[in-house]
């Protein structure tokens, strides 16, 4: 493994600014894809083409993939489509292709389809770019080895020798054994392959009934059931069990970690997704929405306690609890929130679940409500001096910390009922929230105790 050191980078430069075609190969031929991609960030557009276009097909298809989707759609606006499609698409698997493909407007993709030469591929191409990017459909390749399950075994190692050269299959991570009507029937292990007699048919030494995914199911669905099953691979099939593709491992990893950037960011009050590499039109745009709706609600807050001024001004004492109210608030009702949210993406928390998760949460609530104004009742009796502001800030901590908890709770379940994306709960959105009606709660509080 090379280490990509500044020193690495400049050397590099030098050999692209020489054009010197030898030794830039000779880089090339020394990095991962992985690496190549991130030295991208370092190049102008120009020197990452003259580096694509140095590469073998393969290795270039594999860089491509590894890049952003800005980067790669920068890269890709910049190429003929015939360019394109003969150093990229060619040595793609399909479902690789079609991710590339969809980044690209209908008329580019039409162009690259007609120059690619196998059209048995480029009509898989077609299939898939048919569905949704976030559904199995859209997910699954279609290179894979599948026999008939009444093959006899010689007939099956066969056919299988022969379906590897022709998709340049260079792993197997499941045999899929269908019917003569192309129905997916079960999966046969390498081991029942190599061990079961030669005259023994694919139908007695298969596993029958495999998991499966259909074409339509969301990709939600489909990391649950890998991840539930300890799966490599799931066959996708159609409403009537026909075996369509497959979805590997390693394709549902990249959806994890970009659905795991995606709830990361909107949790941190970032409406879209955005790269550190983003220009400053994107990430401010991005950004500021939350912004301006966090200062929307100071400024209520700023209302609710300009509608107070005379009771600070009578009992100053009043003001020192604000930051604590506030604070609280907002850390209660973002801890209730992720937990939900935690539950509705791993599927723990189902919908008979919700009431017990209710009732937990409440009695949570009730222990730490009772532990905190207790606290800070016994610790301002003995240092404040005043009994009014002493018993208004406990009651109100308890009143908020609860209002907080079961607000931070049924908030992700709302926006999940309504198919909206729960991770913007346990964000900016909860904090702002729970800021608001703190406030209410703790001025509310004082001015009853005080008449």
């Amino acid at each position: 493994m090379i280490e990509i050191t500044k020193e690495y980078i400049d050397e590099l430069q030098k050999v692209i600014d020489a054009k010197d075609d030898v030794k830039a190969k000779k880089f090339l031929d020394d990095l991962h894809p992985a690496d190549i991609a991130e030295l991208y960030r370092e190049m102008t557009l120009e020197e990452a083409i003259y580096l694509y276009m140095l590469m073998d097909g393969e290795k270039a298809a594999d860089v491509l993939m590894e890049l952003d989707e800005d980067d790669r759609r920068k890269l890709l606006k910049e190429l003929p489509s015939k360019v394109i499609a003969e150093r990229f698409v060619n040595e793609m698997d399909t479902d690789d292709a079609a991710e590339l493909m969809r980044d690209l407007d209908e008329e580019q993709q039409e162009e690259i389809l007609s120059h690619i030469d196998d059209v048995e591929q480029a009509g898989d191409i077609i299939d898939l770019l048919k569905y949704d990017e976030d559904t199995a459909g859209g997910l699954m390749g279609t290179e894979m080895i599948v026999v008939n399950e009444n093959w006899s075994m010689p007939q099956c190692i066969e056919e299988m020798r022969k379906q590897a050269e022709e998709e340049s299959l260079d792993e197997i991570y499941n045999v899929y054994v269908v019917d003569d009507d192309e129905r997916l029937r079960g999966v046969l292990p390498l081991q029942k392959l190599v061990t079961s007699p030669s005259v023994s048919k694919v139908k007695h030494v298969m596993q029958r009934d495999p998991v499966s995914a259909q074409d339509n199911d969301s990709t939600e669905e489909v990391v649950e059931i890998i991840t539930k099953y300890d799966l490599v691979s799931l066959p996708v099939v159609d409403s009537i069990g026909r075996l369509l593709g497959h979805i590997t491992v390693d394709d549902v990893m990249d959806e994890v970690k970009e659905r795991q950037e995606r709830d990361y960011q909107l949790a941190s009050g970032i409406s879209q997704d955005v790269e550190s590499s983003d220009n400053v039109f994107i990430q401010t745009i991005a950004r500021l929405p939350w912004l301006l709706l966090g200062m929307i609600g100071g400024l209520s807050n700023s209302r609710i306690l300009g509608g107070f001024e005379a009771g600070f001004v009578s009992n100053p004492k009043m003001a020192l609890f604000i930051p604590l109210i506030g604070g609280t608030g907002g850390n209660v009702g973002t801890q209730s929130a992720a937990i939900v949210v935690q539950g509705l993406a791993n599927n723990t928390l189902k919908q008979g679940q919700i009431i017990k998760q209710v009732l937990k949460e409440t009695s949570v609530s009730l222990i730490n409500a009772a532990i905190i104004s207790l606290i800070c009742f016994t610790y301002n009796f003995f240092t404040l001096g005043d009994q009014t502001v002493t018993l208004a800030v406990s009651i109100s901590l308890f009143a908020v910390v609860m209002f907080a908890s079961t607000f931070g709770t049924f908030v992700p379940l709302i926006l999940d009922k309504f198919k909206i994306n729960p991770a913007i709960a346990t964000g900016p959105f909860i904090s702002i929230s729970n800021d608001i009606i703190g406030m209410l709660i703790y001025m509310t509080t004082v001015a009853a105790l005080l008449g």
